[in-house]
């Protein structure tokens, strides 16, 4: 074979391998993508789904379907997050008043460690549900990744906001007011 010859059908073999990893590399991409769509969160307009967790520091367990027919906000924190600490004081001011109007806030909380809980609990003297997620099954359940996340659930179940980030007073108690149930 001539020297020119062996170059061409190197040449060739290049270019069908460059081709071959692009392929490879869309055909991954593709499979990635596919399987990282299953964790979304639950969207708007959605209904919510169901799950049972037990309250801190007792054996009561609290399921979401047992509050149909009141407005449900739920919260996913953490007492390491800096922006749910901010927020906390927040949902402790207006649970009293939102109580009453039907609606009810859960706190999900994603700590191991029960006496920092705890030790958060009074410092911040909380009195709405702080229910323990401390296997992460209902944050797989929401596709919960950064915290705090909030989802505001009107009484039909329906997912109506949900909140990744910090929330202000003002934009809490927005929020709460659109999830209440008609008179």
């Amino acid at each position: 074979m001539s020297e020119k010859t062996v170059n061409k059908k190197k040449k060739r073999l290049l270019f069908r391998t460059v081709l071959l990893l692009i392929m490879l590399s869309l055909i991954t991409f593709a499979v990635v993508s596919a399987l990282q769509g299953d964790n979304e969160t639950v969207a708007v307009g959605e209904t919510a789904p169901n799950f049972s967790l037990k309250k801190f520091g007792s054996d009561e367990t609290v399921e979401l379907k047992d509050f149909r027919g009141k407005g449900v906000m739920i919260n996913f924190w953490a007492t390491y997050c800096e922006p749910c600490k901010d927020e906390m004081p927040y949902m402790e001011e207006l649970y009293p008043e939102y109580k009453e109007k039907g609606i009810e806030i859960l706190a999900v909380n994603l700590d191991t460690t029960d006496i920092v809980v705890r030790q958060f609990m009074e410092e911040y003297q909380l009195t709405f549900p702080i229910l323990q997620d401390k296997d992460g099954q209902v944050m797989n359940l929401y596709g919960i990744k950064p915290i705090p996340a909030t989802f505001f659930i009107n009484p039909d179940g329906t997912v109506e906001e949900k909140v990744i980030g910090p929330l202000t007073l003002s934009k809490l108690e927005g929020h709460l007011q659109d999830i209440a149930p008609s008179s």
